[in-house]
């Protein structure tokens, strides 16, 4: 499924003006903040196996009076200044009806909504100038979120809408073909009742299914974090011939974080201090807290390899491992990258083979959906085991994926992972550090979030490229514009047309789980060679298998199954490709000489 970002519209065609004014709840009165003490006390009142029991009737009967009626007020507000009818529409396949819903004076119609996936009974309730309050969309995390209608009750009426909560609400008009979710630009309404057409659309927000989540909603992980050092990971912030960054993790109670480095061969030890960030899942059982810690180190020497040591003044220190600096003249490099990782122990094994089969590599890279659920941090405790600590010696680079960026809630967790350039576009819209370039050596690379906005990015991406001296120029990001699933006619007319005219090599996807390199293309049609034209590749980085497997005129190679991963290799004006399975056999491989 496709993924955007769709802006409030400030101007409704039903007669209603939404003023441009948001509002935001104080925090002992949101559903965030009656969530984490229920929590808190659930934690304290039952046992582990007790927590899975949990249902509605036991929900409300724990909470206080106070708490139902925030939760039943604070989750969408909004002021009106004429008297509106609320239309509701609620998914029918939600087994429980919100708590809130009759009670506060919903009534159920005989109308129905449709999408092209789901059905809606539509509730309704008028309300009088002043103040509109929704409560939750239920205990359950049924991601069919309801979303709502607004409609003057007096023909003719317009009504100025304001203070709308939560601040990132995205709105539209009741019309065939508005998108239901405001990142799921592929689901669309289909049906309509007359009398709600042309009214405002509240669009909803699938991950806010999240916010109330206490039934069937608590999880553990396999490896908790403890006194000692782990997850330790390379990155760059910064330039790659004088900076490093080292990040890890550790217990709550660690408050503290030191990096010590060295050159190797020698006992110079130098020492940087890290930041701390207390990472919360709260639905995490055994390990609800933990703390994040960040360390840049700068100064560096060109062409060097250091030893390193992460922990803290009083607890416990990793196992020492090595970085090296990028070679203040360019001398040849290699890099590897893959698909879609999934957290699967499946790419794990692969990607733990392949250190010792190219030690020489500077980086690695994930083109998106590096885990498959990107609030869970659970799975990337996963995805971190998984990886035997490769990334503790070969810095990576990665993008987001729509699964690091999902359901709408954006990827905080994903950014908390990660210290990267923060040189991407100026943007409200495009999160700092989730596009974002480095040139390594004489090598562009743009690090581009597709879940973002597109056409916020074109001009970063133009700027980026223009500026650039680099030989060689790769693109990477999670939706590929060449692929027989999806349609990214978006991405080929933004982000296509300047790869022609700045002449990119190649570009990196994931997301369709299959894989594929195209012929040269320029104009999106098929050129004689490389000089003329970008390759695109997709790859996979788990098992994975397509029995639809329909021709693409564009394909050079492709399968229909995984798991791969690519490694580059940079010498001068000749680039080398080549594409690995599982064991280590070949089975794509290319030169490109300029």
């Amino acid at each position: 499924m496709k993924y955007t970002l769709k802006l409030p519209l400030l101007f409704l065609s039903s007669g209603l003006f939404l003023a441009c004014q948001h509002e935001s709840q104080p925090d002992t009165q949101s559903v965030k903040a009656v969530m984490d003490e229920a929590v808190t006390r659930l934690y304290e009142t039952l046992k582990p196996e007790q927590l899975d029991t949990i249902s509605q009737p036991y929900v409300l009967q724990f909470l206080s009076e106070p708490e139902k009626n925030v939760l039943a007020t604070q989750y969408v507000t909004f002021n009106v200044d004429k008297p509106v009818t609320v239309s509701l529409m609620r998914h029918q396949d939600q087994k429980t009806l919100p708590f809130w819903l009759e009670s506060s004076g919903f009534k159920k119609t005989d109308l129905l909504v449709r999408n092209e996936e789901f059905t809606y009974e539509v509730w309704q309730k008028p309300f009088d100038a002043g103040k509109v309050e929704l409560g939750i969309n239920g205990f359950d995390k049924h991601r069919p979120v309801y979303f709502i209608s607004v409609g003057a009750q007096k023909p003719g009426d317009k009504v100025t809408i304001s203070n709308v909560f939560p601040a990132h609400q995205t709105l539209d008009t009741m019309r065939l073909g508005t998108f239901t979710y405001h990142d799921w630009s592929d689901l669309t309404l289909t049906e309509i009742p007359e009398s709600l057409r042309g009214q405002t659309l509240f669009q909803t927000i699938r991950g806010r299914a999240r916010e109330a989540h206490l039934i069937g909603a608590f999880r553990t992980t396999s490896t908790p974090a403890s006194s000692q050092p782990d997850q330790i990971l390379q990155t760059w912030s910064g330039d790659p011939a004088t900076t490093q960054d080292i990040q890890w993790r550790a217990a709550a109670t660690v408050s503290d974080g030191l990096v010590q480095y060295w050159p190797l061969g020698t006992t110079d030890t130098l020492s940087a201090p890290a930041t701390a960030f207390k990472l919360e899942d709260r639905l995490l059982q055994n390990d609800r807290y933990v703390n994040r810690f960040t360390a840049q180190l700068s100064g560096l020497k060109p062409g060097s390899t250091y030893a390193y040591r992460v922990g803290s003044k009083t607890g416990s220190w990793s196992k020492p491992a090595t970085f090296k600096t990028q070679p203040a003249t360019p001398e040849g490099f290699s890099f590897i990258w893959f698909g879609d990782t999934h957290k699967s122990p499946d790419w794990g094994a692969m990607a733990r083979q392949t250190l010792s089969q190219h030690p020489e590599i500077a980086f690695y890279s994930i083109a998106g959906d590096l885990v498959s659920t990107g609030l869970h941090r659970d799975e990337w405790d996963q995805l971190w085991q998984h990886s035997g600590g490769i990334f503790s010696q070969k810095p990576l680079m990665p993008i987001p994926g729509n699964h690091d960026s999902q359901d709408g809630l954006g990827a905080w967790m994903y950014q908390e992972m990660f210290s990267l350039p923060k040189n991407g576009p100026k943007s409200a819209d495009v999160p700092t550090e989730q596009t974002y370039a480095f040139t390594y050596q004489n090598a562009l690379f743009l690090m581009i979030d597709a879940t973002s906005p597109i056409e916020a990015q074109t001009a970063w991406i133009k700027e980026q490229l223009a500026n650039s001296k680099a030989d060689w120029k790769f693109a990477f990001f999670h939706f590929p514009p060449y692929n027989f699933e999806e349609d990214y006619a978006d991405i080929r007319r933004e982000w296509g047309s300047l790869f022609d005219q700045y002449h990119v090599d190649m570009v990196m996807s994931g997301h369709v789980h299959y894989y594929l390199r195209t012929r040269p293309m320029f104009a999106g049609k098929p050129v004689a060679s490389p000089s003329k034209g970008t390759i695109y590749t997709i790859s996979i980085g788990i098992p994975s298998h397509h029995e639809e497997w329909p021709d693409e005129p564009y394909a050079q190679v492709r399968y229909n199954d995984g798991p791969f991963y690519q490694h580059l290799k940079m010498d001068g004006k000749t680039l080398v490709y080549t594409v690995y399975d599982k064991d280590g056999k070949v089975q794509d491989s290319l030169t490109i000489k300029k």
